[in-house]
């Protein structure tokens, strides 16, 4: 294990992880907002946001894929040393992240059944850019609407027409986050 996966963790575990946890819920109820999520410093590539995302949401029980980029040596034993979190393929993993390219296609991430809808995949996008532009939501937790720089929009209205089934979004870049909960509608912006 490199020296680099010991370093770059909450420096006050309880203090930062509810912070992080408390914006990332904050997102999450709001779509299009974003939050700033910092207090992590992981392995290039993983974002700030991204890896304060994991340091609050992942534990040994939580097995995490990791794609294209992000699949290095250094983000793995980074994860596995501040969370205990097992590698895992795409279609057994509860979180995955990676850029949108690397993570497609998205058909191979659990959506949950009826009798457990909780039991999919909630993909961490890495952005370029994160805006309060471009795509148009609404749905709950959005007062008449927002808009959110997405990658596109197709993938995010055929994931919202499978609710209450479906894939949950967390979108970062730097030291922000925003989410897309699979019961927001999206539409051109």
């Amino acid at each position: 294990m490199q020296t680099e996966a010991l370093e770059g963790g909450f420096a006050d575990a309880p203090l930062e992880a509810a912070r992080a946890f408390r914006a990332a819920m904050g997102a999450m109820a709001r779509p299009g907002r974003i939050e700033t999520l910092d207090g992590a410093t992981p392995p290039a590539p993983l974002s700030p946001a991204a890896g304060a995302l994991i340091l609050t949401l992942c534990d040994p029980d939580t097995p995490v894929h990791l794609a294209g980029a992000h699949d290095v040596p250094a983000v793995r034993d980074w994860i596995a040393f501040h969370t205990g979190a097992p590698a895992a393929g795409a279609e057994a993993a509860e979180f995955a992240v990676g850029d949108w390219g690397a993570l497609q296609p998205l058909d191979r991430y659990r959506i949950g059944t009826a009798e457990y809808p909780d039991r999919s995949t909630t993909l961490i996008v890495e952005m370029t850019r994160l805006e309060t532009s471009g795509a148009l939501l609404r749905g709950p937790g959005i007062r008449d609407s927002a808009w959110l720089s997405l990658p596109g929009v197709d993938a995010f209205r055929r994931n919202a027409a499978l609710f209450p089934l479906g894939r949950d979004f967390f979108f970062t870049c730097g030291d922000k986050v925003a989410a897309l909960p699979r019961s927001t509608q999206v539409e051109d912006g």
